[in-house]
């Protein structure tokens, strides 16, 4: 008897355990994305990869895309949509991406000039660096032709773009000027434009992957971190990094990369509808993230995020240090287009 009781009472102990919080599975992050349609009758799918989170407007784009698509078809497509690098990272996706074995990425710019020098002119500093100049140069054919061509080479086109806000500075000690950026070790992407921008600065930095930044910035491996405001915010990297210098010298954006040989199989009523559905809804997130752009500064603001403008002298110093960078990156460019761009963007 005692050691039925003894037996039963161990029962029940391991039962609580498992039902505890300690051991309850984790709430799926992208529930409320979740597709609310049967899609198993698709004639095609659309593999669509992302390596952020759908709170973002610019990343949730993807599921807009999916829903808008699947309507507009007929449910002739489905977008298997995949973000919060599910597929990997954006190095493994590129390769993937060429080779077919997914049909489509959401890629950011800064990665994009791996791919092709020409999608290296968004990270320019002071060229496509507004909202308003973003437009520009999305409706202006002579600047997105050539720009949304120039990874042919490679098997792929750029469908749109849409953004995640401007490019600044979050740091744990105030930047209110180019003197006190001397003192911090920033963290930029493994780019290869925002690596010679920074050595043309003259700015102490450390090229790291994303997932290694929270430990970096808590044990002061790096006390700065190049990125924008809404990532800065919804990421949490305010808690340790309390300063925010808008120095807006770049968006961050992301590049609707296609596998052009996935889309040619396509019949030409759904290429059609494709770039319809994709050039419409990513025009809506463009204006989105305008909004979210202000919502989150807003946010930080009010949990104690202190923001700094650069003076006009400094913002002329960073485009005067920046010209070696100009010079080598418009011989990858061409010459002819960032001198184009740059006049039309005026």
């Amino acid at each position: 008897m005692k050691r039925t009781f003894v037996l039963s009472l161990l029962i029940m102990l391991a039962i609580s355990l498992l039902c505890s919080p300690a051991f309850a599975g984790k709430k799926d992050p992208l529930a409320n994305w979740k597709t609310k349609f049967d899609y198993s009758g698709a004639e095609y799918t659309y593999i669509l990869s992302n390596i952020s989170h759908p709170v973002i407007e610019g990343v949730a784009v993807g599921y807009n895309i999916r829903d808008a698509l699947w309507k507009k078809s007929n449910g002739r497509i489905y977008v298997d949509y995949r973000p919060l690098h599910q597929l990997g990272g954006e190095k493994d996706v590129i390769a993937k991406l060429k080779i077919g074995a997914v049909q489509g990425m959401l890629a950011s710019s800064v990665a994009s000039a791996n791919i092709a020098n020409k999608l290296g002119i968004v990270n320019l500093p002071y060229v496509v660096d507004t909202f308003d100049k973003l437009e520009k140069f999305r409706n202006d054919p002579e600047l997105w032709g050539p720009f949304s061509n120039s990874a042919q080479s490679a098997g792929l086109m750029v469908a749109d773009i849409t953004g995640y806000g401007q490019y600044g500075w979050a740091t744990t000690t105030p930047v209110r000027t180019l003197a006190d950026a001397k003192s911090v070790n920033f963290r930029i992407a493994q780019a290869p434009v925002n690596i010679d921008l920074y050595k043309s600065w003259g700015y102490k930095f450390t090229v790291l992957p994303w997932p290694d930044v929270p430990q970096a910035l808590q044990t002061g491996v790096i006390n700065g971190l190049d990125h924008t405001a809404i990532v800065c915010n919804i990421t949490k990297k305010f808690t340790i990094a309390k300063y925010f210098t808008q120095v807006n010298y770049a968006q961050g954006l992301f590049l609707h990369l296609v596998n052009k040989r996935w889309f040619n199989k396509l019949p030409k009523d759904l290429q059609k509808i494709f770039i319809e559905v994709v050039t419409e809804e990513s025009a809506k997130t463009r204006q989105l993230t305008i909004k979210q752009h202000d919502d989150q500064i807003a946010k930080a603001k009010a949990a104690g995020v202190q923001f700094f403008q650069l003076s006009a002298a400094d913002k002329a110093t960073l485009v005067k240090e920046a010209q070696p960078v100009y010079a080598s990156w418009g011989k990858k460019i061409g010459a002819d287009y960032l001198a184009k761009v740059q006049a039309k963007l005026k």
